[in-house]
């Protein structure tokens, strides 16, 4: 039995503890996975989330240019601390989708996301995900930026997803993508207003609305993508568009 409960997320504190704790793996809270809609309650807090795990990987960036790392190698790093603050689970989410899309029906597509072992294309898209973002990363003019663009790309890609489950059902009745529940109106368009925000502060305006138009494009085409193959989205599916969101706010900030 989950030691989170309703009473738990009565104020807008709680519900953005609640948005941390799931969303990385610092000691916000102790417990196991919510309630049923609990979570989609606090989707509103998603990009509060993403703006940590941004400040955490640009910090990271920050101390290998002060001691002098290459800016692969810089990149690379700050690329790794983030993975590390979420616990994988977004990178987890891709090489699950992939391996699941990549394969037959419906029904293979979901007991393929269901097990735990990786194949060649949740593999290869590991490779892809990680390689991008730091080349990306390491394209960008100085330290300053590629601050602002990583916490522009983890807040805009974890703001987008209460729009994804707002706007798309799950493909299981049971798992994750149910469990989260269904966020509301004003909550999706909570957590879009402050991406979009932070986007606009770290990027520009125009570089901002651009990156975050062509994230929410590439994320809701993998939510479409999904609900022709499965039927809708899962847990995984939304760490591959978090993925796929953070990958195009950092690639649109580096042209």
């Amino acid at each position: 039995m989950s030691q989170w409960n309703d009473r738990d997320f009565g104020t807008w504190q709680d519900e953005a503890r609640l948005a941390f704790a799931f969303l990385t793996r610092l000691p916000f809270r102790s417990g196991a996975r919510p309630e049923p809609g609990a979570l989609a309650r606090a989707a509103w807090a998603f990009p509060l989330a993403g703006i940590l795990v941004g400040v955490i990987g640009g910090i990271a960036f920050e101390i290998g240019d002060r001691i002098g790392l290459p800016i692969n190698a810089m990149a690379l790093v700050a690329v790794a601390v983030t993975v590390l603050v979420t616990g994988g689970l977004h990178e987890d989410g891709l090489a699950d989708t992939a391996d699941g899309l990549g394969g037959g029906d419906r029904e293979a597509a979901l007991a393929i996301m269901r097990d735990s072992r990786t194949g060649a294309f949740g593999v290869l898209a590991l490779v892809f995900s990680v390689g991008l973002r730091v080349a990306a990363l390491a394209a960008l003019p100085d330290t300053r930026v590629a601050v602002s663009a990583l916490v522009a790309a983890h807040a805009v890609s974890r703001g987008l997803l209460p729009t994804v489950m707002l706007w798309f059902d799950p493909a299981r009745s049971d798992g994750l993508g149910a469990d989260a529940g269904r966020p509301t109106p004003p909550g999706a368009t909570a957590a879009a207003l402050i991406g979009l925000l932070v986007a606009l502060i770290a990027l520009g305006i125009g570089r901002g609305i651009l990156a975050m138009v062509l994230a929410a494009i590439v994320m809701m085409a993998l939510a479409v993508l999904a609900r022709r193959r499965i039927g809708g989205y899962t847990g995984d599916v939304l760490g591959a568009a978090q993925q796929s969101g953070e990958i195009v706010m950092l690639l649109a900030a580096s042209v």
